[in-house]
């Protein structure tokens, strides 16, 4: 079957300007600092905090998970696992509230509780990712922050 060149050439042309339209001029959201951490100290301790996020693009979009590890002076301690659906502002910063159960075993029950009632400095790691859509489109950020935090209960 024979097509003429210029109906060749018209269908290259929108096929080339469609893949160009889809382009995304994206700066990953940065995770800017982690504050009011809390222990929860029930039968079961749960750490909560308020993650400040900063999206430097000039679109909206959404949060749809953060899927984040936490270390405590270097153990596995707990893992945010949350599904959201949080708007996220252009340009902009948003709030998110974190709740981690801690596994305690890890780290030492005892230890940690002496480290606790004496306000003794722990250091804390949060490592993974958070899962984002813009205009339908998925993206994954990386999550590496560090911080050294006086837990209370």
């Amino acid at each position: 079957m024979f097509i003429h060149p210029i109906v060749r050439l018209a269908f290259t042309f929108l096929f080339v300007a469609l893949l160009y339209g889809c382009k995304t001029d994206y700066e990953e959201v940065q995770l800017r600092q982690i504050k009011d951490v809390v222990v929860d100290a029930n039968t079961d301790p749960r750490l909560k905090a308020n993650a400040i996020f900063f999206n430097p693009n000039n679109k909206q979009g959404r949060l749809r998970k953060i899927d984040v590890d936490i270390y405590v002076n270097g153990k596995k301690a707990g893992k945010i696992d949350q599904k959201l659906r949080t708007v996220i502002p252009a340009k902009g910063e948003f709030t998110v509230p974190l709740e981690v159960q801690l596994a305690m075993k890890e780290l030492g029950f005892f230890d940690t509780l002496l480290g606790v009632l004496g306000g003794k400095k722990f250091e804390v790691r949060y490592e993974g990712s958070l899962k984002l859509t813009y205009h339908g489109i998925p993206f994954r950020v990386p999550v590496k922050y560090k911080d050294e935090v006086r837990i209370r209960f």
